[in-house]
């Protein structure tokens, strides 16, 4: 087996990924895919700490226009949302060996740990996934931010950003064919194109700490995998040195 590029990593999921094909809810399959692929790469020794959205079941951001909803109270319910895919997560891994650990930003001691900087970097020093969940426990704050933010906190080496396409492209390559994709991108230049591959206050703090933005496709087996490895997959977001 070929050497892990990273020593530690922040896997980021959109909540859509845990749909699959369905229009709501977790897919029990993708679950279980995701499960064994963070399993082959958590068994090379790379420490990895999750961060994954609740798109799936509530978005905050933007439900406040279409159901009338304060937008501090929609980015709650969707904080909570987050810690219900966090917790089916947990569950997945642990039924296949993984020692996991969930720390969410908003206190709820029956269910999870509270977030503790100190206590997530001894959980992933002792090889246990360290699953983060509520987002930074903040309305007006994407799981993007929270990634960048806990990814800069636990001193990850890079943040490996799991998305339905295989990386990052000038317009959507789902209505365009024609869409050019990008292998390498620098910070600056996600920020002037306007390129969405996270909000630009993920992309301002990977930038001022020199992150690098693995952006793959996760529907492809292995993928996780070779991303760790160093493979050339997907887009790399980098600081242009």
């Amino acid at each position: 087996m070929e050497k892990p590029s990273y020593r530690r990593i922040l896997l980021k999921l959109s909540g859509e990924a845990l749909m699959g094909k369905q229009a709501y809810g977790i897919d029990d399959a993708v679950l279980a895919g995701l499960s064994a692929e963070i399993r082959e790469v958590a068994g090379l020794g790379v420490q990895v700490a999750l961060v994954v959205g609740g798109g799936n079941i509530f978005r905050g951001i933007g439900t406040n226009r279409d159901f009338g909803i304060d937008r501090a109270s929609a980015d709650h319910m969707g904080m909570l949302a987050t810690v219900i895919n966090s917790l089916a997560l947990q569950d997945v891994l642990e039924r296949t060996g993984v020692t996991t650990r969930v720390l969410s930003a908003i206190e709820m001691h029956a269910i999870a740990e509270p977030y503790i900087r100190r206590r997530a970097l001894r959980h992933l020093e002792k090889g246990r996934v360290v699953i983060f969940a509520a987002g930074t426990g903040n309305p007006y704050f994407t799981t993007d931010t929270a990634a960048a933010l806990r990814a800069m906190e636990i001193n990850a080496d890079a943040i490996l950003k799991a998305t339905k396409v295989d990386g990052v492209y000038d317009r959507d390559p789902m209505l365009d064919p024609k869409a050019k994709k990008y292998s390498r991108l620098t910070y600056l230049d996600v920020l002037r194109k306007n390129l969405k591959v996270m909000d630009a206050t993920a992309i301002s703090l990977c930038m001022d700490n020199d992150l690098p933005i693995v952006v793959f496709n996760l529907t492809k087996k292995g993928n996780i995998l070779k991303a760790v490895l160093g493979e050339r997959i997907g887009t790399v977001v980098h600081g242009g040195k």
